[in-house]
C-alpha cells in the first residue's frame, strides 16, 4: 500500500495509472520521431496533447470503475466496461489531436498510435483482473496466532486481495483454542523471526485478542520489523488494505494514542472554503435540472416539492435535511420511521429516478451552505435510528465528530444498504473517514461520486 495525505492506495493501482499515462504519451512521441526525426514536429507539443489525452482517458477509466479492485465482477462485465471506454477514447483521441497543426496522415498515424496503446492497456488490464497474479506480485504475509481473530483475517484476506498469499498461521501462546485449519498452522520449532525468514514473508499481521502478561513475543517481532518484515496489528492493516476500520479489531487505546481523529482550526476552515466554494458552483450548474425536477414532482404527486426530516449532525445537535420529494405524501402515513428499501413501492416514478440519479440529494447543497452538513461526510441518519444504531453498535456516535456530508467514503465504497448489519459495514468505511479525512480525501471522495452517479452503482 502506498500513503498519500494520509489516504492509502494499493501498489497495483498507482502502478496501473502510472502505465495507463507513460505508455499512450510514449507511443506518440515514438511515432512522431518515427515520421520526422523531430525535424518538422514539435516533440513537447505532441506531448502535451498526449499526456492531455492520456489524463482525459485516467479519468474516465477511473469513472468507469478499471481501477477498483472489485474481484466479484465477471469477464463478461469487464470486458463490456474496457469496450466501452476505447468508444469513447476515439472521439476524444480525435478531438485533442485535431488541435496539432500538422498533416492529416501524421495526425491520423498519432491518433492511432495513441489508441492502439489505450487499447493494448485495456487488453493487459482485462486480462489482469481475471488471472492468477504471478508469483513476483504476490505478496507473502504470515499472520500471528490461530484463534478466532486469526481465523476472522484469513477470510478477510481471501476474499479482499487476491495478490496477498497466506504463508501459515504461527500460534500464540495466549490462544485459548487453534480455530483455524491444522494444514495451515506453522510449527513453533523455530522462532517467529526463523519462519519469517525462512518463509520470506513481507508481512506479519499479529490478530491475538489477549496481548498482556508477555502474550506476544516483543522481541521476536522487533527483529523481523528491522530485518525488514512488516509488522502491523489487525487495526492498522485493514485501515490499509479494505480503507475501514473494522469493529471486530478495533480497540480504545489504538483510537486514543494512534495517529489521526484530529480536527484542527486549519483543517475546519479549509474545509469550510471548499464546501462553500463547491457548493455554490453546484447550484449554478444544477439549477435547470432542479427546476425540471421540481415541475415533474407537482404534476405527479403534487405539493409539497421539497421534504424536509431531521437528522443528527456534528456532536449530536439536530437539524432539518432538504430532499426532493421521491415518495408519496402518506409514505408514512403511521407515524412510525422505516428504513428506505432498494425497491420501495412508497417511491413515486420520478422519485425512482432522481434517486437513482441522486437528484434527490441536490437541494441538500442548501444544509452545507448553511453549515449543517459539509460535501463530504458520513451521511446523516434519523434521530430513532441513531438511538437504536448507537446502543447496537460500539463506536457509532464517533461519526458525530465531524460534520455529516452531501456524499462521503462509505456511499463511494458500499452499496446502498436499509438494516442494521449494512449499517455496521457502512459504519468502518465513516470510521476511515473520521480518522484520516483531508482535503485530498474529500476531493478523491467526490470524484468517486461521479462515477457512481454515472454507473448507478448503489442506487436504491
Amino acid at each position: 500500500m502506498i500513503k498519500v495525505f494520509n489516504h492509502w492506495f494499493h501498489r497495483k493501482t498507482v502502478a496501473q495509472v502510472a502505465v495507463d499515462l507513460m505508455f499512450p504519451v510514449l507511443c506518440v512521441i515514438l511515432a512522431a520521431i518515427w515520421l520526422g526525426g523531430g525535424a518538422h514536429l514539435e516533440l513537447d507539443r505532441i506531448a502535451f496533447y498526449a499526456i492531455i489525452f492520456a489524463l482525459t482517458m485516467i479519468v474516465l477509466n477511473s469513472w468507469l470503475g478499471m481501477y477498483q479492485r472489485v474481484h466479484t465482477r465477471t469477464l463478461a462485465e469487464t470486458r463490456a466496461r474496457a469496450v466501452l471506454s476505447l468508444y469513447l477514447a476515439i472521439p476524444l483521441a480525435y478531438v485533442v489531436f485535431s488541435l496539432l497543426a500538422i498533416s492529416e496522415v501524421d495526425r491520423g498515424f498519432m491518433l492511432l498510435s495513441g489508441l492502439a496503446a489505450l487499447f493494448a492497456t485495456l487488453v493487459r488490464r482485462v486480462h489482469g483482473a481475471h488471472s492468477m497474479p504471478g508469483s513476483l506480485l504476490r505478496h507473502r504475509v504470515l499472520v500471528f496466532g490461530a484463534g478466532e481473530e486469526a481465523e476472522n483475517v484469513g477470510r478477510v484476506l481471501s476474499k479482499s486481495d487476491p495478490d496477498i498469499q497466506i504463508v501459515g498461521f504461527y500460534p500464540c501462546a495466549s490462544d485459548s483454542e487453534v480455530v483455524v485449519p491444522a494444514q495451515v498452522v506453522l510449527s513453533q520449532a523455530m522462532s517467529l523471526s526463523d519462519t519469517a525468514h525462512s518463509l520470506k514473508v513481507d508481512e506479519i499481521i499479529v490478530a491475538v485478542r489477549e496481548r498482556r502478561g508477555g502474550a506476544l513475543p516483543l522481541r521476536e517481532l522487533l527483529d523481523c520489523k528491522l530485518s525488514g518484515v512488516k509488522v502491523l496489528d489487525l487495526a492498522s492493516y485493514f485501515e490499509r488494505a479494505l480503507g475501514q476500520l473494522r469493529l471486530d479489531s478495533l480497540r480504545v487505546g489504538w483510537m486514543i494514542f494512534g495517529e489521526g481523529f484530529r480536527q484542527t482550526w486549519r483543517r475546519t476552515f479549509f474545509k469550510r472554503a471548499f464546501d462553500i466554494l463547491v457548493a455554490l458552483l453546484l447550484l449554478l450548474l444544477a439549477l435547470p435540472v432542479m427546476l425540471l425536477t421540481a415541475i415533474l414532482i407537482v404534476f405527479e404527486d403534487g405539493f409539497p416539492v421539497f421534504y424536509r426530516q431531521e437528522r443528527v449532525g456534528l456532536d449530536g445537535r439536530l437539524f432539518d435535511v432538504i430532499k426532493f420529494r421521491s415518495m408519496r405524501n402518506d409514505a408514512e402515513s403511521d407515524g412510525k420511521p422505516r428504513w428506505a428499501a432498494t425497491d420501495d413501492d412508497r417511491v413515486t416514478r420520478v422519485g425512482r429516478i432522481i434517486r437513482k440519479l441522486r437528484i434527490d440529494e441536490l437541494p441538500q447543497l442548501y444544509n452545507v451552505l448553511t453549515g449543517d452538513m459539509s460535501m463530504v461526510g458520513p451521511r446523516p441518519e434519523r434521530p430513532y435510528f441513531v438511538d437504536q444504531l448507537t446502543r447496537d453498535i460500539p463506536f457509532y456516535a464517533v461519526r458525530h465528530s465531524v460534520k455529516p456530508g452531501l456524499t462521503g467514503w462509505a456511499q463511494v465504497s458500499y452499496q446502498y444498504g436499509s438494516t442494521i448489519e449494512d449499517s455496521v459495514q457502512k459504519l468502518q468505511y465513516d470510521l476511515y473517514y473520521v480518522k484520516n479525512h483531508t482535503l485530498f480525501l474529500d476531493i478523491v471522495i467526490l470524484f468517486h461520486t461521479v462515477g457512481v452517479v454515472l454507473t448507478g452503482k448503489g442506487a436504491r
